[in-house]
């Protein structure tokens, strides 16, 4: 086929192109011939060919004697003598290419089996061919009722009218010897036709319909191959290939042709090969035959110790072993053979200039954001203090002082800003012994134990808050320095933790609290 995108319709005419047999690549027909003659000049004092090769529907070819000297061209539309009457078809070939054609199908020049060519086909002919072709579809549907009735053990594959009309041929195909005189006058009677029966075989049948293989191109039978030769299974085995018949069946439930396309190169590589029958003795004992790879030539081999176990070897190691046990010597292990196997890899292709890798969508995609949930960061305040984020609930965070500020007289409040606490509860610890501190309300610098002292805010003033009063016991509340982990300025003498910048949380109302203790600003 010239044209592989287009299809063909009923009487073989491209869809696509609409070239109707006369595009640029010698026709898109079924089992076309490429004419590498039309353009070569005859010798001189030699006549043309007055044969042409003249196409039917799906294919059927027949030559026929242009004895009146017509002009024709490839892809006429021209009338030849039938058997009765007359018979419509289409010119396939013309030219010195037909004494090849003749020659490979074994018929003569001068044979009385080449009809004539009557004339031209007019308009009155071309119109009363398209009719009866349009009535094929249905004749074959009321046909295989016929034969459903009569209970006939054959398949109607196809039917064919002639160009006028006269007769119809039905094409059939039958495992046994068909008596088919009643079904040739129920379908004379239905359609009012001269009826001719045609078996064919089953390779035959899916040349006619046609189809697509395998490989996901189109039936050899229909496009190109003409002879079908006997493929057998020893083919297969040959080549190496699994003897499944439902992969090695094509679409007519034979053997595919393509298994003799390249037998004679795999005969050809396995010349070298040893027979599989052959046993090669070792020193842990016998190796049997389990497979070969013909073009790599490797083959694997097994004992009757490691019936799993599959050793790989070369041709050479393999050879070498066969040359040893003639000479009644026997070969080391298949695990040291093996072992000094090397295979060369072939660079098939080479990343010269940065090109990507062709397997990149192979890669399966990771989904970030199910990671991101995986893995969270700890979140950190704001000040210099952070909060333990990743601390599990029901423990104790570290404290924010250090520890020689940890004096007797000192109250600590355990920080709970943990992400599983909730908010506003807060757990606090009573002091053993109140500390003596100053009068509340005067501010005064101290330092911590280490003898840095509290620095004051970027104006340079200390900031004051005012002091929260509770219900039952004041509170007093003083300034704490960020920057410095010094105890701070505090009312009544009671020193103050630092301040965290987080944000402010109410005390609880429930937990009443002495008068003495602090809490967090």
């Amino acid at each position: 086929m010239g044209c592989n995108s287009c299809s063909t319709d009923k009487s073989g005419v491209p869809n696509g192109c609409k070239s109707n047999g006369n595009c640029a690549t010698g026709s898109c027909d079924k089992l076309t011939v490429f004419d590498w003659l039309s353009n070569m000049s005859l010798p001189s004092g030699q006549k043309p060919l007055n044969i042409v090769e003249v196409r039917f529907k799906n294919g059927r070819k027949h030559f026929f004697r242009n004895t009146n000297s017509f002009h024709l061209a490839i892809g006429e539309v021209i009338a030849v003598e039938g058997s009765p009457g007359h018979d419509i078809g289409t010119v396939s070939l013309t030219g010195e290419l037909i004494r090849v054609q003749m020659k490979k199908k074994k018929i003569a020049e001068d044979s009385e089996e080449i009809k004539k060519v009557y004339r031209k086909a007019t308009v009155r002919d071309i119109e009363i061919w398209q009719n009866v072709r349009d009535k094929e579809i249905e004749t074959q549907r009321r046909g295989r009722e016929i034969l459903g009735r009569l209970g006939l053990k054959m398949k109607l594959s196809d039917v064919e009218y002639q160009g006028d009309g006269n007769k119809a041929t039905f094409y059939y195909t039958a495992e046994d010897r068909v008596d088919f005189r009643q079904l040739i006058k129920d379908l004379a009677s239905a359609f009012s036709v001269r009826v001719e029966m045609k078996q064919v075989g089953l390779r035959q049948e899916a040349a006619r319909l046609g189809g697509v293989g395998s490989c996901g191109r189109e039936l050899c039978c229909s496009t190109w191959l003409t002879d079908f030769r006997k493929v057998n299974t020893a083919s297969a085995r040959y080549q190496q290939l699994s003897l499944n018949p439902q992969k090695l069946a094509g679409q007519c439930g034979k053997l595919k042709c393509c298994l003799n396309f390249e037998l004679d190169t795999y005969l050809d590589a396995l010349k070298g090969f040893p027979k599989q029958d052959t046993v090669l003795e070792t020193e842990k004992g016998k190796a049997f035959f389990v497979k070969m790879d013909i073009f790599k030539g490797l083959l694997w081999y097994n004992s009757k110790e490691e019936g799993f176990k599959w050793y790989k070897l070369t041709l050479e190691q393999v050879q070498e072993v066969v040359e040893m046990n003639k000479k009644g010597e026997k070969a080391p292990s298949l695990e040291e053979l093996e072992s000094e196997t090397i295979i060369e890899t072939k660079i098939d292709f080479e990343n010269v200039v940065g090109q990507d890798s062709l397997t990149r969508f192979d890669k399966p995609k990771i989904n970030k954001r199910r990671r991101n949930k995986k893995k969270k960061p700890n979140q950190q305040g704001n000040g210099d203090t952070a909060s333990n984020s990743n601390t599990p609930k029901g423990t104790k965070p570290k404290s924010r002082f250090n520890n020689k500020s940890k004096g007797a007289g000192q109250n600590q409040e355990e920080s709970n800003n943990s992400q599983g606490n909730k908010p506003g509860q807060q757990k606090r610890r009573r002091p053993q012994n109140k500390p003596k501190g100053k009068v509340a309300g005067q501010d005064l610098k101290t330092t911590n134990p280490q003898g840095e002292a509290n620095q004051t805010n970027k104006k340079g003033a200390p900031k004051k808050r005012r002091p929260q009063k509770n219900k039952q016991n004041p509170k007093a509340q003083g300034t704490a320095n960020p920057q410095t982990p010094g105890a701070p300025k505090g009312e009544a003498g009671m020193p103050k933790p630092r301040r965290n910048n987080n944000r402010r949380k109410k005390p609880n109302p429930n937990n009443k609290p002495d008068a003495n203790t602090s809490k967090d600003a």
